[in-house]
């Protein structure tokens, strides 16, 4: 059996024992502070984005969910590194040789370094798409390449659903501009060409008007913001006179709100006898005798406003 004498089990507490039980309440205490360190960081990020940001249109909800995600992800990655070194110096005090441990770590660390960068990235991108608000569940957006409606969105991706229905699932780390549809306000742009000859002042009058009859309708008044209206002469072009409209609506109401427009605008326009000028096509057509080609016929293309309809 072996014999210790109290010299020597007093030495062992001293010397091992005491310093393990410090080392483990160091990491604790550390695990702690860090896990403070990181809410606190979280904390001032969020709040400013709350009070000066895009983030203050967020809900207390929604602010404390995602500081509880981004409070997780940090002090996750700070309790590891620490619990790593605590345990490298416990192993010390063993008199155990942590050499080939540290070296076999540097190595580890080294390939998963290579091999995870893009997760990497793809978490602190993610965390940094929550602190900014760049957008949200529920948001229509387009991310690297694609277009469509957030169905989901965690730390490491972005799920998007198309018009199309098809669901794409986007790296964060893939994301570099973020255009986000509906956030506050959108435009209606619309650019509307009238034939040469046409009373421009009167075109601009009516197109006014329909923007303000819409805008006091009960069923688009809250949806508009601003009204509808000719801001300028856009360009004199090869059919006619292009006039730029511009006016302000809800974010989410920007498709709804243009195509109610553009359908109150044509009807309006050809009540007044406003001419949206068509390009024209010469067809040339044999006499099926073989008496030689036919006179041309001009041939009216389709309307502006009906190209649009079919590019939709």
């Amino acid at each position: 059996m072996f014999e210790f004498t109290t010299a020597e089990i007093s030495g062992f507490l001293r010397q091992t024992v005491l310093p393990i039980a410090l080392i483990v309440v160091a990491a604790v205490l550390a695990v702690r502070l860090a896990s403070l360190f990181v809410h606190g960081i979280v904390k001032a990020l969020l709040d400013r984005e709350a009070t000066e940001g895009t983030a203050q249109e967020l809900s207390a909800i929604e602010l404390k969910k995602r500081m509880d995600t981004l409070d997780d992800l940090g002090a996750r990655v700070i309790r590891g590194f620490i619990v790593v070194i605590a345990g490298l110096m416990i192993l010390g005090k063993l008199d155990l040789d942590i050499g080939p441990a540290v070296a076999g770590l540097g190595v580890l660390g080294i390939a998963v370094g290579f091999g995870a960068q893009t997760l990497v990235r793809d978490y602190l991108n993610g965390a940094l798409i929550l602190v900014e608000n760049q957008f949200a569940k529920g948001d229509v957006v387009r991310v690297a390449g694609v277009a469509g409606t957030v169905e989901d969105f965690t730390l490491r991706r972005t799920t998007v659903r198309d018009m199309d229905g098809v669901v794409h699932t986007v790296p964060n780390g893939e994301i570099k501009v973020a255009s986000n549809l509906t956030r506050v306000w959108a435009r209606i742009n619309e650019d509307i060409t009238v034939a040469y000859g046409t009373d421009i002042d009167k075109a601009i009058a009516v197109v006014d008007q329909v923007g303000q009859e819409m805008a006091a309708d009960p069923v688009w008044k809250r949806r508009i913001l601003e009204a509808p209206r000719v801001e300028r002469v856009e360009a004199l072009g090869e059919y006619g006179v292009t006039l730029k409209i511009l006016g302000s609506v809800r974010a989410t109401e920007q498709w709804a709100a243009g195509g109610e427009f553009r359908k109150r605008l044509l009807a309006v326009l050809q009540a007044s006898g406003i001419e949206i000028p068509r390009p024209q096509r010469v067809v040339l057509s044999r006499d099926p005798d073989g008496a030689g080609p036919r006179p041309p016929e001009a041939v009216v293309g389709p309307a502006e406003e009906e190209l649009a309809v079919d590019s939709d």
